[in-house]
């Protein structure tokens, strides 16, 4: 990174057979930010297809088709580096809309829809994996030639009944295996939202992933299986999709989506009376949970043959649609689509105090130490001074950046990295939490008090368990000081005091002592760095929001020179 390069923007015109393509691609390719494993990939297609030659335009031409079809491919493909800047190739010529792009610059790129992010839930043979896929494939970021390439396997294996869920354990197997495969793959749009799918489920870390998962979900999309004895078995007592619908409730995943999926394998097919019977089962099991059924969408789809996915069937010609009450106003609507699109939209927090865990220090040569992570609430930006817990070391923020470019301010969602002036690469580490010094600034916790439900322990749990706990960025041993109370999982009543021991299933309100300096806060303040996963046996056997902290009274604590300054000038 070095001292900041100037930002330049470069448009490559000529002749369509002049070899701009090959041109262009050969200097992204060679000086920018396509990563070696995506090279080799191009290098291996373009070969297959006999285009060995026009590797270099291939590289051009596979992002191309993609931001031909809207999809917003990550603009760090489109940039390369020189000794003094960093430029951007503004338009790849032979897009459609070349000339008015030139006129109209790319900057005004329509009004960007809003983000929302779902999960994904149900039993193992709901569907979700055809369902989710068809929603990508219709909708999403996968181009038409992987498609057809999955399809082509899918049928040589003799799975073509699966091509739409093939299509996601391709990429789930990619991602598996820690390939950061595009993530527009896992995106889809509706009329109004950018939909990511945050984890498809079946993924082992499931669970741990939807806690300190990389964001909030606003709404989950509950998948059960119409198909005889099929609903049956995904909703018995020990089926996951109690455990998970549990879980996304607990961790304040308010807004659900019911899919009643395989509508074709009922009997008769596309039965209205099945239907009815399992939205009012769903209905008396939701609320168990604590969710509002009225709040609700339920919708009888096909995954597979796409029933009232995005275009209203045929077939259920008896469907009047779904309604869904609410105080923000109610909605109704045919499709799955549609209910996805009646999501309230998320208000993210950026009128709280910022919080913001670190994910990584890099210690970067003539810049210095830059701590990076995603801001959860609040806003960062330069010429701030923030506090780190737990080392209580105060210092100013230089600058703020993502994806190398330099930022007025980070909003709650962005990744990025800051550049901190005299702080040391070890005097801050993962896991640690960056703070504004002026307003509620983040603390090291003493003990903190949380509500517990364990989900799968071979034994009993007793006072003085020192499992993993996984908040945030932080990884460090806690331990069970006191077991408060037993209650019920649904309505929160107390059940018994002090309970002597815990099992899978049971609820409960503990006192815990970090091992190890840490930094967390109540769920109702700050939910990103309230909700935990407890690991043990390379498992997550328990997960927890934090009620309460009690913040340990900082002591010593460095503040910097250049924090002192910042502090003088104003």
């Amino acid at each position: 990174m070095g001292k900041e390069k100037t930002h330049i923007n470069i448009v490559v015109i000529g002749h369509v057979d002049s070899g701009k393509s090959t041109t262009t691609g050969h200097l992204i390719y060679k000086c920018g930010g396509i990563d070696k494993r995506t090279i080799e990939k191009f290098e291996k297609e373009a070969a297959e297809m006999g285009k060995g030659s026009f590797k270099y335009a291939w590289v051009l031409d596979k992002l191309k088709a993609e931001r031909e079809r809207g999809i917003t491919i990550d603009i760090a493909l489109w940039k390369f580096e020189t000794s003094k800047y960093y430029v951007t190739i503004i338009d790849a010529p032979g897009h459609r809309d070349f000339i008015k792009n030139m006129i109209t610059g790319t900057s005004q790129m329509g009004k960007e829809k809003t983000h929302i992010n779902i999960v994904v839930i149900g039993h193992v043979d709901s569907g979700k994996s055809t369902t989710t896929g068809h929603l990508i494939y219709k909708c999403g970021g996968i181009d038409k030639r992987t498609i057809e390439k999955f399809e082509k396997e899918a049928a040589e294996m003799g799975k073509g009944s699966f091509k739409y869920a093939w299509v996601l354990d391709k990429l789930k197997a990619e991602r598996e295996r820690g390939i950061t495969i595009d993530i527009a793959l896992w995106k889809f749009e509706t009329s109004k939202y950018y939909v990511t799918i945050i984890d498809a489920p079946g993924h082992r870390d499931f669970i741990k992933n939807m806690i300190t998962g990389t964001s909030q979900a606003d709404c989950a999309v509950l998948i059960v299986a119409a198909g005889v004895g099929e609903f049956e078995a995904g909703i018995s007592k020990n089926g996951q999709t109690r455990e998970h619908a549990l879980l996304a409730y607990t961790l304040g995943v308010k807004q659900l989506i019911v899919g009643v999926n395989k509508m074709d394998s009922t009997e008769p097919p596309y039965s209205q009376k099945r239907f009815e019977e399992i939205t009012k089962e769903v209905s008396a099991y939701i609320k168990k949970i604590g969710y509002n059924p009225a709040t609700v969408a339920f919708v009888p789809i096909s995954g597979w043959h796409g029933d009232n996915m995005l275009e209203a069937s045929d077939k259920m010609s008896w469907f009047k649609g779904w309604k869904v009450e609410r105080k923000e106003g109610g909605a109704t609507g045919i499709t799955l689509l549609e209910a996805l699109d009646s999501i309230l939209p998320p208000s993210r927090p950026t009128d709280k105090p910022l919080r913001l865990p670190l994910q990584d220090v890099y210690k970067i040569g003539g810049i210095g130490t830059v701590p990076v992570g995603r801001v959860e609430t609040g806003v960062l930006k330069p010429g701030m001074v923030v506090t780190f817990a737990p080392p209580n070391l105060t210092t100013e923020v230089k600058s703020v950046e993502m994806h190398h470019e330099s930022l007025p301010e980070a909003l709650p969602g962005d990744n990025v990295g800051f550049n901190v002036k005299n702080v040391s690469v070890k005097e801050i580490r993962r896991g640690n939490v960056a703070g504004d010094s002026k307003n509620d600034p983040p603390q090291a916790a003493d003990n903190f008090t949380a509500q517990v439900i364990i989900l799968n322990h071979p034994g009993q749990i007793a006072q003085g368990y020192a499992p993993v706990l996984d908040c945030h960025t932080a990884h460090i041993a806690c331990k069970f000081s006191e077991l408060k109370e037993k209650i019920d999982r649904r309505s929160g009543k107390k059940l018994e005091d002090n309970p002597k021991a815990l099992k899978s299933g049971d609820a409960a309100i503990i006192t815990m002592v970090p091992g190890k300096p840490m930094c967390v806060e109540s769920f109702s303040q700050y939910p990103p760095l309230g909700r935990f996963a407890v690991r043990d046996m390379r498992q997550t056997v328990a997960v927890g929001v934090i009620k309460s902290v009690e913040k340990k009274a900082p002591s010593g604590g460095k503040v910097t020179k250049s924090a002192q300054k910042a502090e003088k000038k104003k």
